[in-house]
């Protein structure tokens, strides 16, 4: 796992793991900030993390050739992003190709990169949410699996909006890392599948707000 804050995703897959809804192990995890907050969580759940924070004048294609071989050293079948805030180099997405996914706060494909809570409420939109996808070198842009959607409220604001939609990626990334490392989740003929079916479309599942 990748991140580079608090890791809240990281904590929700390392729970998923520990009840077995998820069928597999964290083997490492990285971050590119060593004070992150999610280190010392990790670490105090007996989990191996490793910083690897930019070296002076070092590249961003330097840096992940160094962050390719910690994730092939650790033996990790699959890479999972969360809270990650680094573009990756195009190579490094290549590379784990079909074995890289990340969450995202939008319902992809609207709203890619930042500040996205910020940009529904500037675009008067009804809904929001959290989308989980493979990574490819598009910002965003990988094939969509998997959604979580909730009405956006009058009176709601960025930090509101943060905040429901935290609890919803808390759902729904680690169901769709399990679907990932029980096999149910495959890639066949360049389209992800979940039990055999195409995923032309994200499943979509809709989350009341407390």
């Amino acid at each position: 796992m990748l991140i580079s804050g608090t890791g809240s995703n990281m904590l929700a897959i390392l729970d998923a793991c520990a009840q077995g809804d998820i069928e597999g192990e964290v083997v490492t995890v990285l971050s590119d900030q060593p004070l992150a907050a999610g280190l010392a969580k990790a670490a105090a759940r007996g989990v191996p993390v490793q910083a690897l924070p930019y070296a002076a004048g070092e590249s961003r294609h330097a840096h992940d050739l160094r962050l390719k071989h910690a994730i092939e050293e650790c033996g990790a079948e699959l890479v999972v992003l969360a809270g990650y805030m680094r573009i990756l180099d195009t190579e490094f997405v290549q590379h784990f190709a079909t074995r890289m996914l990340n969450i995202h706060p939008s319902l992809l494909p609207r709203h890619k990169g930042l500040h996205t809570h910020r940009r529904v409420l500037e675009a008067g939109e009804a809904e929001h949410g959290a989308s989980v996808h493979y990574v490819t070198p598009e910002l965003d842009g990988g094939p969509c699996v998997l959604q979580g959607s909730l009405a956006v409220r009058d009176g709601d604001d960025a930090e509101s909006l943060r905040l429901a939609v935290h609890r919803i990626e808390h759902v729904i990334y680690p169901r769709a890392v399990g679907w990932v490392t029980s096999g149910r989740m495959k890639f066949v003929d360049g389209v992800p599948t979940l039990d055999g079916v195409p995923l032309q479309q994200p499943i979509r599942e809709e989350f009341a707000r407390s």
